[in-house]
């Protein structure tokens, strides 16, 4: 077979950075409708009476987080064995039509159905998407590639913060109409413009493969266990951040829901949003030097949220609170933009959708069980804020968890 072109590799080069930015606005509202509920969540309250109390209201967004994190390994499975692309473009339509229909929901019970539709939806997005991506970008740009993708998912998040202010000004449900159909216009341009890679890992050949083989492949490494739990530990007080720190910054200082939750996604994420694309090319550059480049690179991240959360806990002015959540977001993003190049460097090709779909699994899970017990103890009287600073002792554990990572030699980019 002949050596491909100059033409060619450029060619191919451009549709892999062309994917990476198609799959950008995914990302950014996937991850959007999470931070609306969190910041929406006086009005929301307000509107549904029979959302009882704030333990409630922690269950409703555990509830997405569940079955989210239930089927992750199933979506990651398929996107293994079977076409990513569709599994993207499937993934988008479901999440916009269940946006939209969070819009109409008026009980408990209804907005219950539309969280759980709606991590169906997810759960077969992030693991495709991924995978694509790092099959794309083999070598020196997948943590770049990867930290460009995850940078939507801050901006998402980011622009969920605006949630709390059309709230205010207008209604929460407007918001979920809007992104909705914007979702839907968005799945015609992936169907238009996003192909099939001819790069994915020969799928048709990998559908005999049975699902113990690959569960064999994953919990047979030690490496991969060591890398889930990495994984779980930090996004522990990660979604802590995320579904809880308009609430607490709201009640700490007196704020409305639309600063509080502007405040409290704006400044994380922001710094979230350049930690994912600055730990990328750090990642990156640090591979020429040494095969456990990534690693010691998300580690350094990790760390970083340590003081973070410490002075989360300990908070005497907003100013403060402006500084520990900027810093806390460098470094989670930072730590976010390398969880699936580590995991190329450990586990094969066609199991790396599956792997990521079970880290997602357990992490999102333990997210669940952080997010009902943190509603549970304001419900009590417990400040969040102890919640925070000892979270920083789990972030520490982490970063320390990830250096006994061994990359594997025939995968080592």
């Amino acid at each position: 077979m002949a050596a491909p072109s100059q033409a060619q590799k450029t060619s191919s080069s451009f549709y892999a950075w062309a994917v990476v930015l198609m799959l950008f606005p995914v990302a950014l509202l996937n991850y959007l409708d999470r931070m609306m509920v969190a910041t929406m969540r006086s009005s929301i309250r307000a509107d549904i009476p029979s959302i009882a109390n704030d333990q409630e209201f922690g269950q409703l967004m555990a509830l997405f987080m569940w079955v989210y994190a239930l089927l992750c390994p199933v979506g990651g499975y398929l996107a293994d064995r079977f076409d990513r692309r569709r599994m993207v473009i499937f993934s988008l339509f479901v999440w916009s039509f269940m946006t939209w229909m969070t819009g109409h929901v008026h009980t408990y019970g209804e907005m219950a159905w539309t969280r759980a539709l709606m991590g169906i939806s997810e759960a077969f997005y992030i693991p495709a998407a991924l995978a694509l991506i790092a099959e794309l970008h083999p070598g020196n740009t997948r943590s770049r590639a990867v930290g460009i993708h995850t940078s939507g998912i801050y901006a998402g998040q980011a622009l969920g913060g605006l949630g709390g202010y059309i709230a205010d000004t207008s209604s929460w449900r407007n918001a979920f109409f809007w992104f909705g159909a914007v979702g839907i216009l968005y799945s015609v341009v992936l169907i238009l413009f996003l192909k099939k890679s001819t790069t994915e890992p020969i799928q048709a050949k990998l559908v005999s493969h049975r699902f113990r083989t690959t569960l064999k492949a994953l919990f047979g490494t030690g490496a991969f266990i060591i890398l889930a739990l990495y994984f779980t530990l930090p996004a522990m007080p990660g979604w802590a951040v995320k579904n809880w720190l308009p609430t607490f910054l709201s009640s700490t200082f007196d704020m409305k829901q639309g600063p509080a939750g502007m405040s409290a996604t704006g400044y994380v994420t922001i710094a979230s949003f350049f930690g994912a694309l600055l730990g990328g090319v750090l990642a990156d550059h640090a591979m020429r030097y040494t095969v456990k480049g990534r690693i010691y690179t998300s580690a350094l991240g990790v760390g970083l949220c340590v003081p973070a959360l410490i002075g989360l806990g300990h908070l005497n002015s907003l100013n403060m609170a402006i500084l520990w959540m900027i810093l806390f977001g460098l470094g989670f993003g930072c730590f976010d933009a390398n969880n699936m190049p580590i995991l190329c460097q450990i586990v094969r090709h066609e199991h790396r959708a599956t792997g990521y779909g079970f880290m997602n699994m357990i992490s999102i899970s333990m997210g669940a069980v952080v997010t009902i017990g943190l509603g549970s103890m304001r419900d009590q009287g417990i400040p969040l804020g102890v919640a925070f600073a000892l979270s920083a002792i789990i972030a520490l554990i982490a970063a320390g968890m990830i250096l006994f990572v061994k990359p594997r030699s025939d995968l080592t980019q």
